[in-house]
């Protein structure tokens, strides 16, 4: 037995057969058992004093990458093992068959890792998305998309350079160096796409404003639709589509009507030069009393300025957002009204006119 154990065969004893085949054999039967332990192991490193995120679904996610890692190191080192026969070391193009068997193992074992680190971005992200689907940023979601894909796309381009390193024994420095230099000349082509692009950056980490929220730019008001990596897309308050590039949205002033804590009102009155001083006096306090209800939280009633053509008495009150734009066009409309009948109560006329009230209004 231990004569046969010894023979030669393509210069490797039988043993040596038997033991490299046994254990890429026993890999292969265990590896679901092993990726799963060390899927577990991994998992803990991902919790936190009793916090745990999905492990089902970390377990799923991780598992087959994680095993066909680990079979495929096994088996790549053990074969390592075993001399190549020198009548199969045929030369090919500068290379040998031996080389290019190598060059196949290390390429299956850096695409099985990429993989795997691919899988673990996903369930980063799963679990960053979990919690912003918990919120009410839905921009948290916009940017946890993004990076997802930038970094899938930065591990293929480093799976990509180990296997040039690695593989083909390539000097990726002079890569690297040549793909700044194209990159560069790229970039000054291209310079306001990548103006955009820094421009959705700052947008997604400063947040001025997100999917949803109401703003008002280059002289439009509407509601934010998307958020792109060089544009965004509103939706006007006529209704019309419009695509804003994002260094704009960034350059220009933005009111992000949506985070305002309240509506204001205001009203100029220019009340006619016949107005006497106790007229005034009157009006002016009766007036507030229109502003006295719930809904109005802030008020201020006064007599801004006079000149040669009228008095101006100013009228500025506050509502909280949770109304309606609706809502709040009734209330200013009751308001109006009151004053309105106020003056006529009072026999207080308008520049300009002799029963006629008129009332130029300023909304913000």
């Amino acid at each position: 037995m231990y004569d046969f154990l010894q023979k030669q065969f393509l210069e490797n004893t039988v043993q040596l057969y038997l033991e490299v085949f046994a254990a890429i054999f026993i890999a292969f039967i265990i590896k679901r058992f092993i990726s799963k332990y060390f899927a577990a192991l991994l998992f803990r490193s991902f919790t936190k004093a009793g916090k745990r995120f999905y492990k089902q679904s970390f377990i799923q996610l991780i598992s087959q990458p994680l095993g066909n890692f680990i079979f495929l190191f096994i088996t790549v080192i053990s074969l390592s093992k075993l001399i190549f026969p020198g009548f199969l070391d045929i030369e090919i193009y500068k290379t040998t068959t031996h080389k290019v068997v190598e060059a196949l193992g290390k390429i299956a074992l850096i695409v099985s890792f990429i993989l795997l680190c691919i899988r673990m971005v996903q369930y980063a992200a799963l679990i960053l998305q979990e919690k912003a689907n918990k919120t009410d940023v839905q921009a948290n979601n916009q940017l946890i998309i993004f990076f997802k894909d930038f970094f899938r796309v930065v591990l293929i381009f480093i799976g990509i350079l180990l296997i040039l390193k690695l593989a083909f024994n390539y000097n990726v420095g002079n890569l690297v160096t040549g793909l700044s230099i194209i990159g560069a000349a790229i970039a000054l082509a291209t310079k306001e796409n990548l103006e955009n692009l820094i421009a959705s950056f700052i947008i997604f980490f400063d947040k001025p404003f997100a999917t949803g929220d109401l703003v008002k730019v280059q002289g439009f008001n509407g509601t934010v639709e998307k958020i792109g990596l060089r544009s965004t897309r509103i939706r006007t308050d006529q209704k019309t589509f419009i695509t804003v590039p994002n260094k704009q949205m960034v350059d220009t002033i933005l009111d992000n009507i949506s985070m305002r804590t309240q509506r204001k009102a205001e009203l100029k009155l220019e009340i006619a030069l016949t107005a006497t001083q106790e007229q005034l006096r009157k009006v002016i306090p009766a007036i507030k009393m229109v502003l006295h209800k719930d809904i109005i939280e802030n008020n201020a009633v006064f007599l801004s300025d006079t000149g040669r053509n009228a008095h101006i008495i100013t009228v500025e009150y506050f509502t909280s957002m949770q109304q309606t734009i609706t809502e709040f066009n009734a209330l200013r409309e009751d308001v109006n009204l009151e004053i309105i009948g106020l003056l006529s109560k009072n026999h207080i006329s308008l520049a300009g006119a002799d029963t006629k009230v008129v009332v130029t209004q300023k909304k913000e």
